[in-house]
């Protein structure tokens, strides 16, 4: 993938220039670039008050480079700041509502207004933003902010000024779809092992095996000013036939098949990189501009579907094991599954079978009638594919044996189904009605005492 083409020593050469004049336009000293909570609120205020565009970029990275340098202590005493002392301006603010309480609701009164009512820290992050390299400065302090926004309540505000601009800048309109494969520059294969999500990448090889054979993929959205950082990225598997378990996919001894030859496009992995972009969606987006770029390479593939994690599975089903009152789980049905307190219960096939019986109901109970306070379901991944248009297709028993997949949901894995005819009314029906899309194999399973009118647990 092409950089922008200037050096790094031209751009840390820049960086240095921008960060002298920033401090010397504040008669700062040239030593350390770290600054007090008290320097970067001054500095924040500068940066508000000044017109000059040059001034206003080296005033903006100095002070993410005073921010990125202070402690934590200070980090997390500028990011209160925001919230407490760059709100709006509540002189100008109650000007703007006496307009409308005098001259009533006019095109001039309301816009006056909602200029008014923006916090001044929306105006202080888009000039932040000027900065070389500000775009991944922001998103980093938004990383450290979510880090601390359950302890300070206060930081939500804030949290919602980055996510109103974080959703302009990074709006499906400036991202690019890249193919990432076994010759892309390695620092951002480095990132692809980092950043994976699913199911670990533990070395080379292990890379190698997801990107170079003839019949995998994957791509990732990328932003202008963030060259080397993939956003997202989705790893797909080009299959003759729907898979029902992981490990055939991810075995570094199978024998690739010619892309050709694939009916099918598996996407098994999908992981978000940025922390400090979280609640910005970016997958939608993706998986649809993926199927559309594979679509076009490959007409041979007609089907695509996922192979999915079930995340929060095993802690409904212990929930629902301990509750007493359970209309699901009668006693031989709490005798089976106490098997799955045993380590090893997976090993023996005869006891396998027999919690393979009880577990696939209460899995289609989980998907189709456990619901969340919106009405959707509790599981996020199910939540993920549903509200892009999937469908539920298939639950696949013992489908990842590791480690992480049987603490998780012992072992289940899930297809859902991208039906390009269907995705649109499926996402309409999930979005309006909270309606899963499923196959009639996977509504056969539900289990026949289940009390569908009793809220279940979630």
């Amino acid at each position: 993938m092409a950089t922008l083409g200037l050096d790094r020593a031209f751009l840390g050469n820049l960086l240095n220039t921008l960060t002298t004049r920033g401090r010397s336009l504040l008669g700062l000293s040239s030593g350390s670039d770290a600054m007090s909570k008290a320097e970067l609120v001054t500095l924040g205020e500068t940066l508000l008050s000044r017109r000059g565009e040059a001034s206003g970029v080296a005033l903006a990275n100095t002070l993410l480079a005073g921010y990125a340098a202070a402690s934590e202590d200070d980090q997390l005493a500028f990011l209160n700041a925001l919230a407490d002392l760059f709100g709006p301006d509540m002189a100008e603010l109650n000007a703007a509502m006496d307009a409308v309480r005098d001259k009533g609701t006019s095109p001039d009164t309301v816009s006056k207004l909602l200029k008014a009512a923006e916090p001044r820290r929306q105006e202080l992050i888009r000039r932040l933003n000027l900065a070389p390299g500000g775009t991944a400065s922001l998103v980093r302090m938004r990383e450290a902010l979510l880090a601390h926004i359950a302890d300070h309540p206060a930081l939500k505000h804030v949290d919602g000024d980055f996510v109103h601009l974080f959703s302009s800048w990074f709006n499906r309109g400036f991202l690019v779809l890249q193919r990432i494969d076994w010759t892309t520059p390695a620092n951002i294969l480095e990132k692809i092992i980092r950043y994976e999500q699913v199911h670990a990448i533990s070395n080379w090889d292990d890379l190698r095996s997801r990107l170079a054979p003839s019949d995998r993929r994957c791509y990732g959205f990328f932003h202008p000013q963030l060259v080397d950082e993939p956003l997202i990225f989705v790893e797909v598997a080009l299959t003759r036939e729907s898979p029902a378990a992981i490990a055939p996919l991810l075995d570094l001894t199978r024998t690739p098949i010619a892309a050709s030859e694939a009916t099918t496009a598996v996407f098994y992995s999908i992981s978000n990189t940025q922390r400090g972009l979280g609640g910005i969606s970016f997958g939608n987006f993706l998986i649809k501009q993926v199927v559309e770029d594979i679509k076009r390479e490959l007409p041979n593939v007609q089907t695509f579907v996922t192979l999915s994690p079930v995340p929060g599975f095993a802690a409904w089903l212990k929930r629902e094991r301990a509750e007493e009152s359970s209309t699901l789980l009668d006693a031989a049905a709490r005798a089976t599954l106490d098997a799955l307190d045993r380590a090893d219960w997976a090993d023996d096939a005869a006891i396998a079978e027999q919690v393979k019986a009880t577990l696939l109901p209460l899995a289609a109970y989980y998907f189709l009638e456990v619901k969340g306070p919106r009405g959707h379901p509790v599981d996020p991944v199910a939540r993920f594919h549903l509200g892009n248009g999937a469908q539920l297709e298939r639950l696949n028993f013992l489908g990842d044996r590791s480690d992480k997949g049987m603490q998780q949901s012992h072992g289940l894995m899930v297809n859902y189904l991208y039906a390009l005819d269907k995705i649109e009314t499926n996402h309409e029906a999930y979005a309006e009605k909270g309606q899963v899309a499923s196959s009639p194999a996977v509504r056969k399973m539900l289990p026949a005492r289940a009390i569908v009118e009793t809220p279940a647990s979630a």
